[in-house]
């Protein structure tokens, strides 16, 4: 088992549901299991340790940590390559779990509306709704090896879309962010992450 899985998870799930209701690990388990399925080619455990190693260093800028992190593990928890509804269905399983698990219904229902912000179709509101949202966004302003190893992993998720149909779909989709005033909400990442961001949206697109 991977240490940073490990320790995260325990730490989410401690704070949410309790040590006393058991360790959760089936379910973390289950998480994974998703997560390396074979439809899958960047929504994988890479980015998911990506997004949980960001969390470890910018984790406590959150309101609510452990809602925050939770909500990691399941955002991109069933991910349909062909099909619509992925965010709802993969926040749909986060509350239902929390709830069977002891979580109170208040913890659940914010999980649930923080993995729906994922869905990037909105400017993310509160504390943690906007880190959430800047560590899954972080790889556009990773480094040029990694963002292009991303750009190669989407256009394999993305196999059965003919190339010059996923090239514009994909170029409009980058256009968005790149004409969003505020690419990253949080100060810290911002700082990080925002130039590095705009000039791979820039050389993606063009």
């Amino acid at each position: 088992m991977n240490a940073l899985f490990e320790r995260s998870w325990q730490r989410a799930w401690s704070a949410l549901v309790g040590a006393d209701r058991g360790d959760g690990n089936a379910l973390r388990d289950e998480l994974l299991v998703r997560y390396a399925e074979p439809q899958r080619k960047y929504h994988t455990r890479q980015h998911l340790e990506e997004c949980l190693a960001l969390f470890d260093e910018f984790g406590g800028l959150a309101d609510r940590p452990a809602e925050v992190e939770m909500a990691l593990w399941f955002h991109d928890a069933i991910y349909d390559v062909k099909g619509s509804g992925n965010e709802e269905r993969s926040a749909d399983w986060a509350h239902e779990a929390l709830l069977a698990a002891g979580a109170t219904g208040e913890v659940a229902d914010r999980v649930r509306l923080l993995v729906l912000v994922t869905k990037h179709d909105g400017v993310p509101a509160s504390v943690d709704e906007q880190v959430l949202v800047d560590i899954d966004l972080a790889i556009l302003g990773a480094e040029r090896p990694r963002f292009d190893e991303y750009e190669r992993q989407i256009r394999d998720e993305y196999a059965y879309v003919p190339g010059f149909l996923f090239r514009r779909k994909r170029k409009q989709i980058l256009r968005i962010f790149l004409d969003r005033p505020v690419l990253y909400s949080t100060p810290a990442l911002r700082e990080r992450l925002d130039a590095r961001a705009r000039e791979n949206l820039r050389r993606a697109i063009g």
